[in-house]
């Protein structure tokens, strides 16, 4: 005996029962990483945020954050650091990949892994349900001033 099936579509808001581990997520968005871990709290100090982006999930309170952040060493307070951080909390897991470049290097190296972590974040907000897409800015051309006008009468 066939049994018959429903011909109607999934519902859309119907969850989906994924198995992920944190090395999973690690392998397939931080891979370029200059350092990965996981954790239960965050490693960021709020007092050396520069800029932070976040996408969450309103329903469970999943979320995808990029912070950046810059720091000098305890060890040589003359090396300064810039640090794009991509944190990832599911459940109660934090899964961090960290982006570091030296203060003093080149732009291209900034440009570099600038990129790298905005790509990963990008990757990373799917899993909260979150699309990004880069910002859109138009400038308005200033208006140009006209000398006064001379007149001689």
């Amino acid at each position: 005996m066939i049994e018959e099936q429903d011909h109607t579509e999934p519902d859309w808001n119907n969850p989906l029962p994924l198995s992920l581990t944190p090395a999973m997520l690690i392998h397939s968005l931080m891979t370029t990483a200059s350092a990965v871990h996981t954790g239960w709290s965050s490693c960021i100090d709020e007092q050396l945020v520069v800029s932070s982006l976040m996408s969450l999930d309103d329903t469970v309170g999943n979320y995808v954050r990029l912070v950046e952040q810059e720091f000098y060493e305890d060890e040589d307070p003359d090396a300064a650091w810039h640090d794009w951080t991509l944190e990832l909390r599911i459940a109660n897991v934090l899964i961090s990949g960290h982006w570091q470049v030296a203060i003093t290097a080149p732009p291209m190296e900034w440009t570099w892994y600038a990129k790298e972590a905005e790509r990963a974040f990008e990757r990373a907000s799917l899993l909260v349900g979150r699309r990004v897409r880069k910002g859109l800015m138009v400038d308005d051309p200033t208006p140009e001033q006209l000398p006064p006008r001379a007149s001689r009468h």
